[in-house]
């Protein structure tokens, strides 16, 4: 078999990876069960995974769930594509440019700690609508990870690579295109994982605060409502839905950086 040939679906699931994070998940949920079961105090306020599970085969053949998904992801996915097209291009400048790195770190280095969410009342005064509002909130959650990482990977790349290319003949976009843009693009992809996990913690808070719909507002209600399994299953909603959007981000980066995959 070639080593570059995909693994079928049923010899991923027979792989010793896929069967201990398997084995993880349950045993999680049997201790989660045990606990219950015996009143221990820090799980006697939860539902039993048994009952939340009964709730979830409800709640799964309802529109408004799926919609829910639906309304989250658009909102994680427009919010993290703009800090990407402004993020990246961002840090690469600053990197580049002593002028762009004076004029531009000062402010950003001032707004980063600001935490995303204290921007919500700000954003909910500032744009037209709450659609607007939750984009920015969420593209603010992913903007300054992003710009920090490309920024640190395209500083530490090795200068002494551009000073050979330009020994060479080469041009100032030849050395970007070869050598800095494929040496910064782990930090990219980095920044990118990291901040994809910041803007689903930053869409939960905001559809709580300021949205209608979405996994954040599911949750939310559902703790208004008293419906405790549903919270739970709100949560493992969205757990799952950040894991699969960093998954897809992984495999992107597997994709463009073909000399780091592992055999």
């Amino acid at each position: 078999m070639s080593k570059n040939r995909k693994i079928p679906v049923l010899e991923q699931i027979k792989s010793p990876k896929f069967r201990r994070g398997a084995t993880s998940i349950i045993l999680a949920g049997l201790l989660w069960e045990l606990g219950r079961a015996y009143k221990l105090p820090m799980l006697q306020a939860l539902p039993a995974p048994s009952e939340v599970i009964g709730v979830f085969f409800d709640l799964i053949f309802a529109a408004s769930y799926w919609g829910d998904w639906g309304s989250s992801f658009a909102r994680v996915l427009k919010g993290f594509l703009l800090a990407q097209v402004v993020g990246i291009p961002l840090g690469l400048a600053m990197a580049s440019s002593r002028i762009i790195f004076g004029l531009a770190f000062p402010p950003f280095e001032i707004l980063r700690p600001i935490p995303p969410l204290a921007w919500v009342p700000i954003s909910i005064l500032f744009w037209p609508t709450t659609e607007m509002s939750i984009t920015f909130v969420i593209f603010l959650g992913a903007f300054y990870t992003v710009v920090i990482n490309v920024l640190g990977g395209a500083r530490n790349v090795d200068v002494r690579l551009g000073r050979a290319a330009i020994s060479l003949g080469a041009r100032n976009w030849d050395i970007f295109c070869k050598i800095i843009l494929p040496a910064t693009l782990p930090s990219i992809f980095t920044g990118m994982t990291v901040g994809m996990g910041i803007t689903w913690e930053v869409v939960v808070a905001a559809e709580m605060l300021a949205g209608r719909s979405g996994l954040g507002y599911l949750t939310w209600s559902s703790y208004v409502g008293g419906n405790y399994p549903q919270i739970v299953i709100g949560m493992v909603s969205i757990g799952i839905a950040g894991y699969i959007s960093s998954s897809c981000i992984r495999m992107l980066g597997d994709w463009c950086m073909p000399w780091r995959r592992t055999f």
